[in-house]
């Protein structure tokens, strides 16, 4: 599988990564073993996890027993920030809060390091200052090799940045935030070019748009039973639109004349753009992890992506 350099760091990751999100939650132990399995022997290194995922720390657990001696070979990422208990000390960004959410982690993933530690939302309670100063302190000491945002609008990265490097401290490498061909509106040009301008590896979550790009739903057919956007109605809310349909109906149709699926076009799309390392697309079952490595081998021609460029700007 090719390899990309993560933003401006020493480390490479494989193009097509695993959100772990589904992890101790729509998966059980045995379901998440078998799709982590695959994963890594299909060449899969990056795994995205956050400390809420699978119900406040499932996902990290799983994630520690099933690794094992092959966590070395894996790039670890995980977020922390968004509440993990009612209290309102077990949430947020504050060096305090930093400090007992990385522990817990570590603990969990049953890990001596974290090798991507992501703000996972902005604080607005916390000066970015004391979050990197946290941060940095964690580096120093070996627990983590990298820190990363999520969720940041353009000014809030730059803000990032320039806090870094205004008072010495480790600074970002990565910046993740909700990006598909359904959803541009939060990766608008500025940020685009922050994160070109900086280097800054662009990780977009939500990239098979809750599973609508996948090319398994129809418009004149029922949501299927289980489906995400069928479980979730935020989800569905966003992205089961008429002009979703329209233009969804316009990729597929243009991803079949050129011999591909939806879904090859929906990674191809992500990967034509330099910033981005890696697609981390979630996995409840092993064969969707097949579909996924495969989708990330079609590189786009400069005329393709100027072909569905245009396509994008008419919607």
């Amino acid at each position: 599988m090719e390899m990309r350099r993560l933003g401006n760091a020493g480390l490479q990751v494989s193009v097509v990564g695993l959100g772990c999100n589904n992890f101790g939650d729509r998966c059980d132990f045995d379901a998440t073993k078998r799709v982590v399995d695959r994963a890594i022997e299909g060449g899969i290194t990056f795994f995205d996890t956050a400390d809420t995922y699978g119900k406040r720390g499932g996902s990290e657990t799983f994630l520690g027993d099933i690794l094992g001696a092959r966590r070395k070979g894996v790039v670890l990422a995980t977020k922390f920030c968004l509440p993990m208990a009612d209290d309102i000390y077990s949430r947020g960004a504050s060096r305090r809060y930093v400090m007992q959410a990385v522990e817990a982690s570590l603990k969990r993933l049953k890990t001596d390091w974290i090798d991507l530690y992501q703000i996972h939302f902005p604080d607005p309670l916390t000066p970015i200052e004391e979050t990197l100063r946290a941060l940095d302190d964690l580096v120093q000491h070996g627990k983590v090799r990298y820190i990363g945002c999520g969720n940041f609008t353009a000014w809030q990265t730059v803000e990032a940045v320039w806090t870094s490097r205004l008072r010495n401290l480790e600074s970002i490498v990565t910046a993740q935030n909700h990006f598909s061909m359904l959803w541009r509106k939060d990766v608008k040009p500025d940020l685009l070019r922050v994160t070109e301008s900086y280097q800054l590896g662009l990780l977009p979550y939500y990239p098979l748009a809750g599973g609508f790009l996948t090319g398994k739903y129809r418009r004149a057919e029922a949501l299927p039973v289980g489906a995400r956007l069928a479980r979730v109605k935020r989800l569905s809310d966003r992205y089961v639109t008429d002009a979703n349909w329209s233009l969804t109906e316009k990729l597929e149709a243009w991803a079949m004349a050129n011999d591909h699926s939806l879904l090859d076009l929906a990674f191809a799309w992500l990967l034509a753009h330099p910033v981005i390392p890696t697609v981390i697309a979630g996995a409840t079952r092993p064969e969707q992890i097949d579909a996924n490595i495969k989708a990330g081998e079609w590189v786009l021609t400069p005329a393709q992506k100027a072909q569905l460029d245009g396509i994008l700007e008419t919607d």
